[in-house]
């Protein structure tokens, strides 16, 4: 079963970047779909960006033009540059399949954003 990593994370100012990277196990990674999550302090989590596994890409509304989805399947690994960064970005990032499996949940890596 594949299971994923997540690291990257860190404190950032407003307006600031973070690249976050996704390692995942598992000879079939190419074949999945994948998408970065966030869950924010009381809030529930919600997909940010995914990445299809022929390379389609798809943002929510609140980080387009700010966020870039890639995956490098060579490497098992997907990542999130994050650009412009905000506070209301502040959570902890996950990926997963997208859909996103239960089963798979990692534990994340947290993203502050604060001056």
């Amino acid at each position: 079963q594949v299971q994923f990593v997540e690291s990257g994370g860190g404190l950032v100012q407003p307006g600031g970047s973070l690249r976050l990277s996704c390692a995942a196990s598992g000879r079939i990674f190419s074949f999945y779909n994948m998408g970065w999550y966030r869950q924010a302090p009381g809030k529930q989590r919600e997909l940010v960006a995914g990445i299809t596994s022929g390379g389609r890409i798809n943002y929510t509304d609140s980080v387009k033009g700010r966020f870039t989805i890639s995956r490098d399947n060579a490497k098992n690994t997907v990542y999130l540059q994050m650009e412009s960064l905000k506070p209301e970005d502040t959570a902890v990032y996950y990926c997963n399949s997208d859909p996103a499996r239960v089963s798979l949940w990692g534990k994340g890596t947290l993203v502050t954003v604060s001056s």
